[in-house]
């Protein structure tokens, strides 16, 4: 019998189980919302309270017992500096979860799981979303003249090689044909005379 044995297993042993839980609540703490299903969002929900009162305490025994569940240095130092400070008027109900509705691929119910402090989690997200690309119009929709893009030497003086360059310029197709002229008549002079073959 299972008395008093609280919690859901979610398919997984103990050890996969607490990393789970451990890598949820980091990720909660670093971004201030994560998207997962329902189910482990109720889940992992007093861990990350828990590790947020223990920001609330502030002490080394408390930050020692953050950094044995959650084991990263780096997500319980933004724990006890950033987080907690937000909530040290609260006694309690840090997080929220909001449903989403059912995913796509196996109709599995999802939600946010959010701290409740709205500027923090909409900090974090402009801080994680990279800037848009800013798209400047085309200069004949501006009524400008197009600028000429700098090209190097080198490639202003290559000369085109298909058959297809040379027919749309008539003169880079004369020095092509004149250069490959020069270089066949060096190569007559410098090659000896082949001799004839003896009957």
């Amino acid at each position: 019998m299972r008395h008093q044995r609280v919690g859901k297993k979610l398919g997984r042993d103990s050890a996969h189980r607490k990393a789970l839980y451990s890598n949820l609540a980091g990720a909660l703490i670093e971004h201030g919302r994560i998207k997962t299903t329902v189910t482990k969002a109720k889940a992992v929900k007093p861990y990350a309270e828990q590790m947020i009162t223990l920001g609330r305490r502030g002490d080394l025994h408390a930050r020692r017992q953050a950094t044995a569940f959650l084991r990263s240095r780096d997500v319980v130092h933004k724990l006890f500096a950033d987080v907690a400070p937000l909530f040290k008027d609260r006694p309690g109900g840090y997080t929220r979860v909001v449903k989403l509705g059912s995913r796509p691929g196996d109709a599995a119910e999802m939600a946010y799981l959010e701290l409740v402090d709205d500027e923090y989690v909409a900090r974090e997200r402009e801080a994680r979303t990279p800037e848009p690309a800013v798209v400047e119009p085309a200069p004949e929709a501006a009524g400008e003249t197009a600028a000429v893009p700098d090209i190097p030497v080198e490639a202003a003086e290559e000369l085109p090689e298909t058959e297809e360059e040379l027919v749309e310029d008539p003169e880079a197709a004369e020095e092509v044909l004149a250069e490959a002229d020069a270089a066949d008549q060096a190569e007559g002079a410098s090659a000896p005379e082949a001799e004839e073959p003896k009957a």
